[in-house]
Formats: structure tokens, C-alpha cells, sequence
């Protein structure tokens, strides 16, 4: 198997961080719609290793005297909090739950081919964040396997020891579902979560490049809220500043139309608050330093390189937002094209105004049918229907 992607390796960000946390922010306020959206989160990781020492509440003075709600351990709980057992988890979907359930457009018959949903997870996702992804595909007879990523092992000394580990981890246990011999074909599905999931997916794809029996048994992916290859500091700020602050960031309130005219929709944006401010500031510059690290880009840019041109030649469904204020709407749509001018199978659905990775919980009818239709389209060949 082809050596993991390793995105991140450097030895002198303690420095950087300690650098950077001394920074002044300036403050600041701050079917489709037309709007200006900002940045995405291009990254990965979590696994159970050590907490790093270099970042922790004392590295923010700043909001220690500037914010007295922002609690004295607020930053530690944020980087430092109970790391994942396992790189992954198994959701198996109840024997003959579905079985020959033609309402729900999947069957499954004890002869039919087995099928698994690979979900990647957002920045800073959790396991239990993923439940009702999880309920959506079981209730389908397809068993669902997740992975989420971390702000703290994104942030520590060995990322790229940790990267490597956890997606070569992931990608060896999906190889070897896939080779099990019992009696019936097995394939998998992706279903990615902001550019973080889909950046992994990546990542896993270049651990399989060789394995040209397994990327066949690849049927279909989903991607929700990524698809961006830009390498932009902003966007990688936007990302981090949102999985840090998580409910508190202006992230994740959902647009408002104001008015529609020639020049098309206008999104009203909620201010951010005064952390969320310095944190953009600060990510922004940091991720100008480490995405120009020759250890670094040139990593990032082969995996993003095989999500542009080497991408199994499977269905791809990219759900997005002109109201995601984490990725750019318009950078998932020049992918979009990109792709069917290569002649890649893809459809999209644009939500408007549901936040960034919450157009499930927004639009939940709407959200399903299209993973229905979607699964209908990549599983019709497989036997499936």
C-alpha cells in the first residue's frame, strides 16, 4: 500500500504559535442566492496521543483580561479535550433492517452486494455529531463508518506522524473490508463534511492508488459544504476559528435574504464577536506561514492535485450553500465544472441560506431526497435496485 499523505511536518511552530498569539487584532465588524461567502477549512486529524504543550489558555492574554466570560481553562478545554479511542467507528446497520424495502429505493438482499457509507467528518467533529448521517444510511441497510478530526492534533508538533497513522489506519481497515470473502461483493460510498472530510478523502485515495481492485468497489461521494482546492489563508482561518468557537461563531447562524435585484442576493451576516475576530486574524497569519512551508505545500497540493484528476470514476453529489459563511459557494462550483469538463459524473444542490455543514438539520426532507436520488444513481449498477 502506497505511503500515507502527509500534509503538515515541521519543527518550528512552537515559536510560530507563541509569535503569533502576541498579535493585535484590528476589530472589525463584520433555487440559488447570490452572496459573498468566505474561506473553508482545509485540514485533518484527531487520534489518541498526547495533549501538545504549546498552546493553551495562557497563549490568549488578550481575551483573559479583554473578555471576562471567556473562562481561565476555555482555550485548554478547547485544544486539550478527551482525544478519540479509535481513528474510526463502526455503525452496523440491523440484519435485514431494510431488506427488499423498495420505498426507500434500496434493497437488500442476501445476495446483493454489502454496502458501506465512509462519513469524514468536519473540523472538530465528534462521533455523536453524526447520528442522525448515521440513522439516514442504516435505515437504508447500508452500514455507515466514521471518522472525525481534531483541532489539537492539527495544531501539534507531529502532525504529520499523526496524520499518517490515522488515515493509513482507516484506509488498511477499509481495504480489508472490502477483500473479506463472505459470499458477497462488498462496496463503499463517501460522504464528506466540509473541506476537512474532504481533504481526507483525498488523502485515503492516494493510500488505494495502487489498489486498483479497491478504488473500483468505490461507488459514489458526497460532499457537504467542501470542495474548495484553494490553498487560501483565510479559508483555513475561517475553518479553525469555526470549529474552535463552534455554536459562538457567526458561522453557524443561517443567512437572511434581504432583497433580490440585477446583481442578485444579498446575505445579511452576523457580526462576529470580538475572540472570533482575533482568532481570523491570527490563523490567517499563521496559515500564511505554514502553507508556504516547502514541507507543506507540496503535500497539500499532490492530494488536492488527485481530488481534481484522479477521482475514481464514480458519481459525485456536492451539497453546498450560497449562504456558507466557511466555504466559498463559488469555488465549489468552478470545481463542479471543472470536473464535468473531464468527464466525471456529478450533480449539485445549492441549500441558499442553511449554514456551513447544516443543511441536514435546515432542510431535512430535502436533504434526504437527495441522497435518495443520489444512492439510486450509484447503486443501480451494482445490483442494488
Amino acid at each position: 500500500m502506497a505511503a500515507s499523505a502527509r500534509i503538515f511536518n515541521f519543527s518550528n511552530s512552537h515559536s510560530l504559535l507563541l509569535k503569533t498569539s502576541r498579535l493585535h487584532a484590528p476589530l472589525r465588524r463584520t433555487q440559488h442566492l447570490r452572496s459573498p461567502c468566505r474561506y473553508s477549512s482545509l485540514s485533518l486529524n484527531s487520534h489518541n496521543h498526547s495533549s501538545p504543550k504549546f498552546l493553551n489558555a495562557h497563549s490568549f492574554p488578550v481575551f483573559r483580561s479583554a473578555n471576562s466570560s471567556v473562562p481561565a481553562n476555555y482555550f485548554d478545554r478547547l485544544f486539550f479535550g478527551a482525544a478519540e479511542k479509535n481513528p474510526f467507528h463502526w455503525n452496523f446497520a440491523p440484519p435485514g433492517h431494510c431488506a427488499d424495502d423498495r420505498n426507500n429505493g434500496i434493497a437488500a438482499g442476501d445476495k446483493r452486494p454489502e454496502v458501506a457509507v465512509v462519513m469524514l467528518g468536519w473540523l472538530g467533529a465528534q462521533p455523536k455529531h453524526l447520528r442522525k448521517y448515521i440513522e439516514l444510511y442504516n435505515n437504508k441497510g447500508i452500514h455507515a463508518v466514521t471518522f472525525v478530526a481534531s483541532v489539537r492534533d492539527v495544531l501539534s508538533f507531529d502532525l504529520g506522524k499523526k496524520l499518517e497513522e490515522r488515515i493509513h489506519k482507516l484506509a488498511r481497515e477499509l481495504a480489508s473490508w472490502l477483500s473479506d470473502d463472505t459470499g458477497r461483493d462488498r462496496v463503499l460510498i463517501f460522504h464528506t463534511f466540509s473541506n476537512t472530510g474532504w481533504l481526507a478523502y483525498g488523502a485515503i485515495l492516494d493510500n488505494l492508488k495502487d489498489r486498483h481492485n479497491l478504488l473500483e468497489k468505490i461507488k459514489g461521494c458526497v460532499v457537504d459544504s467542501g470542495g474548495d482546492p484553494n490553498l487560501d489563508p483565510k479559508v483555513w482561518a475561517a475553518g479553525f476559528t469555526t470549529a474552535l468557537l463552534k455554536k459562538s461563531s457567526s458561522a453557524t447562524y443561517p443567512s437572511t435574504r434581504l432583497q433580490i435585484d440585477n446583481n442578485g442576493s444579498k446575505i445579511e451576516e452576523k457580526e462576529p464577536f470580538l475572540i472570533e475576530t482575533f482568532l481570523l486574524f491570527a490563523f490567517e497569519k499563521l496559515f500564511s506561514y505554514l502553507l508556504n512551508l516547502p514541507k507543506v505545500n507540496p503535500r497539500l497540493t499532490r492530494v488536492i492535485s488527485g481530488l481534481s484528476k484522479n477521482q475514481p470514476a464514480c458519481p459525485q453529489l456536492y451539497l453546498y450553500s450560497a449562504g456558507d459563511k466557511v466555504i466559498p459557494f463559488r469555488a465549489v462550483e468552478m470545481f463542479i465544472e471543472e470536473q464535468r469538463k473531464i468527464g466525471k459524473r456529478v450533480s449539485s444542490f445549492n441549500f441558499g441560506s442553511s449554514p456551513h455543514v447544516d443543511h441536514y438539520r435546515t432542510f431535512p426532507d430535502l436533504y434526504a431526497s437527495q441522497i435518495d436520488y443520489f444512492l439510486k444513481d450509484c447503486l443501480s449498477m451494482v445490483g442494488k435496485l
